[in-house]
């Protein structure tokens, strides 16, 4: 295993941090977003008022995307072992 071959690994595995985390960041922002402009539209300035809507948006993002998730680093996986298993 040289350089190109570490470089290669750790950018899939960057990438595919990125990817996995993709819809649980993207809920959890527009919530915020919503809920920030909620907040601004109506004076509220309650700061525990987004903690709930976004956990359960992120709990709901996380349910519906798993089999994506799991798929990705599945994927990410088999590449890393195959590579392990012929010796880079």
């Amino acid at each position: 295993m040289n350089e190109a071959d570490a470089l290669e690994i750790v950018q899939a595995a960057i990438w595919t941090v990125l990817v996995a985390s993709t819809p649980a960041v993207a809920a959890a922002m527009l919530v915020g977003v919503s809920i920030a402009l909620l907040q601004a539209l109506t004076q509220v300035q309650e700061i525990t008022l987004t903690f709930v809507p976004k956990i359960v948006a992120i709990l709901l993002a996380m349910a519906l995307t798993a089999p994506f998730v799991g798929a990705t680093i599945s994927a990410f996986a088999g590449v890393v072992f195959e590579r392990i298993e012929v010796g880079f």
